[in-house]
């Protein structure tokens, strides 16, 4: 069990008033009277570490006691079983993504967990995927990226970080959205790899989750920056068109992060997190902190809103993956 410093203990205790309208009933009249425990299903670093622990601080603050607990390994799989099979207390949250809410789900035979293990609580961020290109293709937009892959069958490719990821399924999706290109898919272990061998010339394209690093080789001049996935462009990134602004209105997806508790977790306990998150994301430095990273926060979200999402992604997605082979039926 982790200790807490006397600074924890005074933001939890302040946080108290801030909560002071939110109903308490029922199976929530003490609850948290104990630590809370978010699992991040990878390792330390990156994504899930600067998404979760700006999280796990804040409703240490509001709410109590929480901390962050790393059950990485099978691409997220295990540590979201691991949450999958704890008491529907509200004691032990994940914090997933569209891979591990949907992809694997949908892809893996014996993920040791299904979709309807899980109640969706809040979406914290959503960040975009971007089509970045080495200068040497001659394309400036989508539109000319596809058009120079038609006239050079089998002489692009692209990076992603692997098969099965959402930047896979959405370079497929763009090839058959554009006709049926002949672009050939590079699966490396992770994007950072990939844009080296992009900056290289190694390879032609890379679809990676936007960020900083992205943004400032474009300004460099070593990559190009064509369009996003979102439905809208980003607060962050203003200049950069998104697919749907390029003529392809169905080449959308959002590489959400949300928190999610076991299925029969009560209704009680999942709106006080969910109201007490949206406290949290209402912070401007908290969501100043998530926009200098490249992702848009979600000061918005609900457990209905954020379900709707995971619905929309899974209907998204889910042809994608039948139709290059990779669905479990």
């Amino acid at each position: 069990m982790p200790s807490y410093s006397r600074r924890q203990v005074v933001h939890a205790l302040s946080g108290a008033a801030a909560l002071a309208a939110i109903p308490r009933s029922g199976q929530t009249a003490d609850y948290p009277s104990r630590p809370i425990r978010l699992v991040l299903p990878y390792g330390a670093g990156g994504a899930g570490d600067q998404i979760g622990r700006p999280w796990v601080d804040k409703m240490s603050a509001l709410l109590g006691p929480t901390f962050v607990e790393y059950i990485g390994g099978a691409g997220g799989a295990i540590g979201t079983a691991a949450v999958a099979r704890e008491e529907p207390d509200g004691y032990s949250l994940l914090l997933g993504n569209g891979s591990t809410q949907v992809i694997i789900p949908l892809t893996s035979s014996n993920p040791g967990y299904s979709v309807g293990d899980f109640r969706a609580i809040y979406r914290l961020i959503n960040s975009a995927l971007v089509f970045a290109v080495h200068p040497s293709v001659p394309a400036a937009n989508l539109r000319e990226l596809i058009a120079y892959a038609k006239a050079n069958p089998g002489k692009l490719s692209y990076g992603t970080p692997g098969i099965a990821t959402g930047n896979h399924l959405v370079g497929e999706s763009f090839k058959q959205q554009a006709g049926g290109l002949d672009i050939v898919h590079v699966p490396y272990r992770g994007i950072a790899q990939a844009t080296n061998d992009l900056v290289s010339g190694q390879i032609s394209l890379v679809i990676g989750v936007m960020s900083v690093q992205l943004q400032q080789l474009s300004q460099a001049g070593k990559i190009r920056l064509l369009a996003v996935t979102t439905e809208r462009r980003l607060s962050g990134a203003p200049d950069i068109p998104t697919a749907v602004e390029t003529g392809m209105p169905d080449l959308r997806y959002e590489g959400w992060f949300g928190i999610f508790a076991p299925k029969l977790t009560d209704d009680a306990i999942i709106d006080r997190i969910a109201q007490t998150t949206r406290l949290a994301m209402a912070d401007p430095a908290l969501q100043a902190s998530y926009r200098a990273q490249g992702m848009e926060p979600d000061s918005d979200s609900s457990p209905d809103k954020f379900q709707r999402i995971i619905d929309a992604t899974t209907a998204s997605l889910a042809p994608v993956i039948r139709s290059i082979g990779l669905s479990k039926s």
